[in-house]
């Protein structure tokens, strides 16, 4: 832990990491993106310059002073996310859910296009020396192997990323900086002038706003990868690898201006490529394939932790989480794994060509950008910043933003659907997950456990009832240690009465913090009946049986709770009773009294159970001292039910 605090505070291996995990996908973007702007038609100096300026000023508005000035203020004890951001405003307002949940499938959605885009772009780069070449198998197979290591976790490759992505940058700015000089003039574009002469008199205006946008879409990461690198770190790197970009698209821009009034054939003639001296083509292919994966990798990592993420929120069904290395930070998700896998060879394989796959990409991350937009100023709102700055933050920002959506908006016959309907689907997923939830949750009966407090007692200590087990526990949803679900005391005293020496209650509070591990023991009857209450962070792992026996260990070793056995025989040798978990599983059942949309949410629950991990596994018990209680969320009470007796 203390290491991971150390890359957070400003230094050299900060720095490097940084550059190594935050700046895969907006550093690979000059792979593409003057060959979308350029796109068919013929090279103006309006354009060029145009483009250039329109390439500067969103990098400064959108990226610098956005998200790393701005956004990056909106850290949640050190992590960044929208999940995070959203934990940390959801107090402000119930319908804040909306843009967490499409803001965190806009990026997951984000996460099918970038590694096939920037893979393609790198391997395509090869072309000018072999024409023929099957780019599209090569990039299966790399996208195949990148997605096949991650079960062994990346951290040992990981440390090798600062490095090569420093080579990438450094590669990059000299590039750009050897065509510089050959027309210095170049520089004018900076004045935003060029930006709006070209937005003004170009009719395909939104188009080129469209592909401009993809020099930004690396920028959600930046906040996303804040717990890894820290603050200071990120703002420095940022200035390294901001003039870097800057001087490789001017770079490009001179390329392009010698060709004045030509039409190139992009996908044989990317400037990314050309403007590499023809001896070191073959290497810098290399190094933009290497910088690709990179990209890629980074983007896959973030996928898993925003599940991770959602799951501890309820905003996802509960899958298995691995966690591959001791790296803080590190964790594998089987299924998302293998759904991003062959989401990425179906984009590859659909649109074959980097230059089809522009179209479909930009489209999700713009949506992404605008929820994150919206609860940065309710962040803003939080810290009390004076109205007027937060209308003039949302009014720039949703307009820019907004601008972007348009453009790409254009694109969404020639792919951008693509996107769109990955992000629609895991929409439906995600919210279709947490309404179940809040559904069944009003159908949870609760009741005053205090009047239940001798039964137990009485139960416990009645030797004509066998005994159950020595110590019983259940997982509790009820918030306040006065109350308890009416199910639980069902199967305790009439489902088969379980006699106990010590009955236990467990509920877990997933907190606004992400790594908060606390804990609180309310002993309601003195030795039979005892309620611990787990306080986790959101990013903190909810094994349950672990830290349940942690507990207890402590509980027993400052003499607050005897768990030996009272079995004569057992007794006077202290050997430790018996442990049994039981988990009482709601049955959904069918209701007159739900909503045709309602009733549409909860048929999709279902099917999501089916394939999701049952509680018992989700909370990391051990399973052969589980106990499963299957019971039926009774929508219908008897009493509606009109019966008549004949006889």
């Amino acid at each position: 832990m203390s290491n991971h605090k150390d890359l957070q505070k400003l230094s050299a291996a900060g720095l490097l990491i940084s550059l190594g995990i935050i700046y895969g996908d907006i550093g690979t973007s000059p792979l593409y993106v003057f060959k979308a702007i350029v796109g068919s038609s013929r090279i103006s100096e309006t354009l060029i310059l145009g483009g250039v300026s329109l390439i500067f000023w969103t990098l400064t508005l959108q990226t610098t002073l956005k998200y790393v000035v701005i956004t990056l203020r909106a850290d949640n004890k050190g992590e960044g996310g929208i999940f995070s951001l959203f934990s940390l405003v959801r107090r402000k307002a119930k319908w804040l859910i909306v843009p967490a949940v499409v803001g965190g499938c806009a990026l997951l959605a984000d996460g099918i296009i970038t590694p096939p885009i920037t893979i393609s772009s790198a391997i395509e780069g090869l072309e000018t020396y072999y024409p023929h070449l099957p780019t599209v198998q090569i990039v299966i197979g790399i996208i195949a192997a990148l997605f096949i290591i991650q079960q062994f976790g990346t951290s040992l490759v990981g440390k090798a990323f600062g490095p090569i992505m420093f080579i990438w940058f450094t590669m990059m700015g000299v590039l750009g900086v050897s065509y510089l000089v050959q027309m210095p003039v170049v520089l004018k574009a900076l004045n935003p002038y060029y930006a709006y002469e070209l937005l003004t008199s170009n009719y395909n205006a939104f188009i080129i706003l469209g592909a401009v946008f993809l020099c930004t879409t690396g920028a959600e990461a930046l906040y996303s990868d804040l717990g890894h690198c820290g603050r200071d770190n990120i703002r420095i790197s940022w200035i390294y690898v901001k003039s870097c970009l800057i001087l490789n698209y001017l770079g490009q821009a001179v390329w392009l201006l010698h060709r004045n009034g030509q039409v190139l054939d992009l996908n044989m003639q990317n400037p990314f490529f050309k403007i590499m001296p023809q001896w070191f083509l073959i290497y810098g292919i290399g190094i933009a394939t290497v910088a690709a994966i990179i990209a890629s990798q980074a983007l896959i990592s973030g996928s898993f932790t925003l599940i991770a993420e959602a799951v501890r929120l309820n905003l996802w069904p509960k899958v298995r989480i691995n966690y591959p290395s001791e790296q803080k930070g590190q964790l594998y998700v089987p299924s998302i794994n293998w759904i991003l896998c062959v989401g990425c060879i179906g984009v590859v394989l659909l649109f074959q060509h980097s230059a089809n796959m522009e179209a479909a990409y930009g489209l999700s991350i713009t949506v992404a950008m605008l929820m994150t937009t919206i609860l940065v100023s309710k962040f803003l709102q939080r810290k009390k910043l004076p109205a007027y700055v937060i209308g003039a933050f949302l009014t720039v920002y949703l307009f820019i933003e907004g601008t972007f959506l348009m453009g790409n908006l254009v694109k969404f016959i020639h792919g951008g659907w693509f996107t769109l309907s990955m992000g629609l689907i895991l929409f439906i997923v995600m919210w279709t997950w947490y309404i179940a939830r809040k559904i069944k949750n009003r159908y949870v009966k609760f009741i005053e456990i205090e009047d239940y407090f001798n039964i137990l007692k009485e139960l416990s200590d009645d030797e004509t009832v066998s005994k159950y087990a020595s110590q019983l526990v259940y997982l509790t949803s009820a918030n306040f240690n006065s109350e308890i679900e009416s199910k639980i005391i069902y199967s305790i005293l009439q489902k088969q009465p379980k006699r106990a020496d010590v009955y236990w209650l467990v509920h877990v509070d997933v907190v606004d913090e992400p790594y908060r591990r606390d804990y609180e023991v309310d002993f309601l009857v003195p030795g039979k009946l005892v309620r611990i209450d787990f306080k986790l962070g959101f990013r903190v792992e909810q094994q349950i049986n672990l830290l349940f026996r942690k507990v207890v260990e402590d509980l027993v070793k400052n003499g607050e709770i005897d768990i030996t056995s009272t079995y004569k025989s057992l007794n006077k040798h202290k050997i430790v009773g018996d442990f049994r978990f039981v988990v009482i599983e709601k049955i959904v059942s069918r209701s007159h009294k739900l909503s045709l949309y309602e009733r549409f949410i909860m048929f999709i629950y279902v099917h999501l159970k089916k394939v999701s991990l049952s509680e018992e596994r989700n909370f990391g018990l051990d399973l052969s001292f589980v106990t499963i209680e299957k019971v039926p969320l009774m929508i219908t009470s008897p009493d509606s039910v009109e019966l008549h007796r004949i006889r």
